[in-house]
């Protein structure tokens, strides 16, 4: 793979890791503003995912840039 390829492929997941930066930032917010538990958790639950789709993400990159295949997600 070009140089070229795998750099705009790792930019291309910046958007991903944006938006998880963000969700954990509203995860903090809220347990700091004292919002309710439920609130909390979901902002937490959302944080984490975003985080698993970001190493999901940096992975697939990686082994495509080695030239190795990885299972589909499903």
């Amino acid at each position: 793979m070009e140089k070229r390829t795998f750099i705009g492929m790792v930019e291309a997941g910046e958007s991903l890791l944006k938006e998880a930066l963000d969700a954990m930032r509203a995860y903090h917010a809220a347990q700091d503003a004292g919002q309710p538990p439920e609130e909390v958790e979901r902002l937490h639950l959302l944080a984490e995912s975003l985080f698993q789709v970001v190493c999901d993400y940096q992975l697939r990159v990686v082994a495509k840039a080695r030239g190795k295949d990885l299972p589909p997600l499903h």
